[in-house]
């Protein structure tokens, strides 16, 4: 197998970074860690908040998004982060517990309507989000308006308002008529 190889990637989040790593971390979608209180599950997350000035992890597919807090210092966390990721995948420790569970499964009864919105997010959106270290996740659909809840980079950045009106908006409402608004929680 090939030696791990990290990569730093800046957001548009000035609060975030993104690791790319050679390795899959996750198999779909991302996993967002607001604290690590909520990490007990990820020995990987875990590890990345007992840096100092980590406030949040987002595993993705082939990356990690890492949100500092206010004294957290970008010098340090740029050292610290790789270090700890190589050392963690090079000794093949897992990413997860066995015992998780990465995503509810679409409901039997979710709407067509629930159903193409969760495919187009899951198929086009969620991975140009993922590019930016962030992730876009579903959370209801009612009476035309489509809740979803940003992640990551995504969560806190100037610009996630616009990518969800301009961006994941117009790409639902043209796909789907019956949708009003998406909004974010």
């Amino acid at each position: 197998m090939d030696p791990i190889a990290i990569n730093l990637e800046f957001t548009p989040n000035p609060n975030t970074l993104k690791f790319v790593v050679n390795r899959t971390l996750v198999e779909r979608g991302a996993v967002n860690f607001l604290e690590a209180s909520k990490a007990s599950k990820s020995p990987l997350a875990l590890k990345l908040f007992e840096i100092p000035g980590v406030s949040a992890v987002m595993l993705g597919t082939h990356f990690v998004t890492i949100t500092k807090n206010p004294t957290g210092d970008w010098d340090v966390l740029a050292e610290r982060v790789p270090g700890v990721l190589e050392t963690h995948l090079t000794d093949g420790k897992p990413v997860f517990d066995a015992d998780f569970e990465l995503d509810t499964p679409v409901a039997s009864d979710a709407s067509d309507v629930e159903r193409k919105i969760r495919e187009i997010l899951d198929t086009d959106i969620r991975p140009a989000v993922a590019m930016d270290g962030g992730d876009i996740t579903f959370d209801r659909y009612e009476d035309g308006v489509v809740y979803l809840e940003m992640r990551g980079s995504c969560s806190s950045c100037a610009h996630s308002s616009a990518t969800l009106k301009m961006g994941v908006e117009t790409r639902l409402k043209d796909a789907i008529p019956e949708i009003k608004e998406v909004v974010q929680i």
